[in-house]
C-alpha cells in the first residue's frame, strides 16, 4: 500500500510541475485562456485538473483517444469548429511542452476536423451491431484488409462481368473496392453504401450513398448490373441474413451478378494468444446476435437461391 501511494504522489507532482512550467513560461493572457481550457477538460473528465493532465501523460494512443472523445463533448454543446480546434490546442501545446521538458517521448496527434465530424455523425447514426470500433485508425485496417484480399484472389471480384453501367458496394467501408472498379470501368456509376462515409477524394464515377442495409436498400427494383458485398459477418445478425440478400437480390436486374464474400471462421491453426482473442470476439460476436461459426458462410449460395438467383457457384 506504501508503494502504492507512492507512485500516486509521484505522478501528481509530475502533472503539478508540468502545469506549473507550461503555464509560467506564457504571457498572462495566454496563461489565462489555457487555464480555461485545462479546467474545461478536467469537468469533461469530472475530475481535477491535475488528474486530468495524468491522463493524458499516460501514452499516446490514451492521449489521442481522449482529445478525440474531448472533442466530441465540446461539438455536442454546440461549440464552432474553430473553438473545439483552439482548445486540442492547448493540449497539444501541454504535451509539447512535457516533451521538452522529458516528461513523455510522444508527440500528441490530434484528429482532425473531418475525422471529429465524421465521428460526431456516427454517433448519432441508428444503432448497429457491428462488431469492430468506428475509430479514425479503422479506415486503415479496411484498406489493408481490401488490398490483402485482392492480392489473394488475384482480382477484386470473381463475377464474369463485363461493362456494367450501374455497380453497387454493399459495406463498402473506405470504398477502395468502388474506386477501383470505377477506375476498371470508367463509364461506369459506381455507388458505395454503407453507414459511415468513406474517403473523400474518390474517382467521378463514384457515389456514396449513406445507410443501413438492415433497414433496406434506398434504390428501385433491378437498378444494377452487379452487385457486390463482403465480410459483413461481422454487422449482419444471423437472423437477418436471408432478408439482406434479398434485398440485394432485389436491386440487381435481371442477367445481371451478386456477388458475396464472407470468411468460415474455423479450421485454422493458431497459437494461445489469438485463440484467447478469438474467444473474446467470439463471445461479443454471440452476445450482437452475429455468426459465431460456419452458419452464414455454409448458407450464403441457400440464401442466393431462395432470393431467385440462377446459376449460383
Amino acid at each position: 500500500m506504501g508503494d502504492d501511494r507512492t507512485t500516486l504522489a509521484g505522478v501528481a507532482g509530475e502533472a503539478r510541475s508540468l502545469l506549473r512550467r507550461f503555464l509560467e513560461r506564457a504571457a498572462p493572457a495566454t496563461a489565462r485562456a489555457y487555464s480555461a481550457d485545462l479546467a474545461d477538460l478536467a469537468r469533461f473528465l469530472d475530475t481535477s485538473v491535475e488528474t486530468a493532465v495524468t491522463s493524458l501523460l499516460q501514452g499516446p494512443e490514451q492521449a489521442s483517444r481522449l482529445a478525440l472523445e474531448y472533442a466530441l463533448a465540446l461539438r455536442r454543446r454546440g461549440l464552432a469548429p474553430a473553438t473545439v480546434a483552439r482548445r486540442l490546442a492547448t493540449l497539444r501545446s501541454l504535451l509539447g511542452r512535457a516533451r521538452e521538458l522529458g516528461m513523455v517521448g510522444w508527440s500528441l496527434e490530434l484528429p482532425s476536423a473531418e475525422e471529429v465530424e465524421a465521428a460526431l455523425e456516427r454517433s448519432r447514426e441508428p444503432g448497429s451491431p457491428y462488431l469492430f470500433p468506428r475509430h479514425p485508425e479503422e479506415v486503415d485496417r479496411l484498406d489493408l484488409q481490401h488490398f490483402a484480399l485482392r492480392e489473394a484472389l488475384g482480382a477484386n471480384f470473381l463475377a464474369p462481368v463485363e461493362g456494367p453501367e450501374r455497380v453497387l458496394d454493399v459495406g463498402t467501408g473506405t470504398g477502395q473496392w468502388g474506386f477501383e472498379v470505377c477506375h476498371r470501368f470508367p463509364g461506369a456509376l459506381v455507388v458505395g453504401f454503407d453507414l459511415v462515409r468513406g474517403k473523400p477524394d474518390h474517382p467521378p464515377g463514384y457515389r456514396q450513398v449513406r445507410g443501413n442495409l438492415l433497414q433496406g436498400l434506398p434504390f428501385r427494383d433491378e437498378s444494377f448490373d452487379f452487385v457486390h458485398q463482403r465480410f459483413l459477418t461481422a454487422g449482419i445478425p444471423v437472423v437477418a441474413w436471408p432478408g439482406a440478400v434479398a434485398e440485394l437480390v432485389r436491386v440487381t436486374r435481371p442477367g445481371g451478378w451478386v456477388e458475396l464474400g464472407e470468411p468460415a471462421m474455423g479450421g485454422r491453426r493458431t497459437g494461445p494468444a489469438t485463440e484467447h482473442l478469438q474467444r473474446m470476439a467470439l463471445e461479443l460476436a454471440g452476445s450482437l446476435g452475429l455468426d459465431t461459426g460456419d452458419a452464414v458462410y455454409g448458407a450464403l449460395d441457400r440464401y442466393l437461391r431462395e432470393a431467385g438467383l440462377e446459376e449460383v457457384t
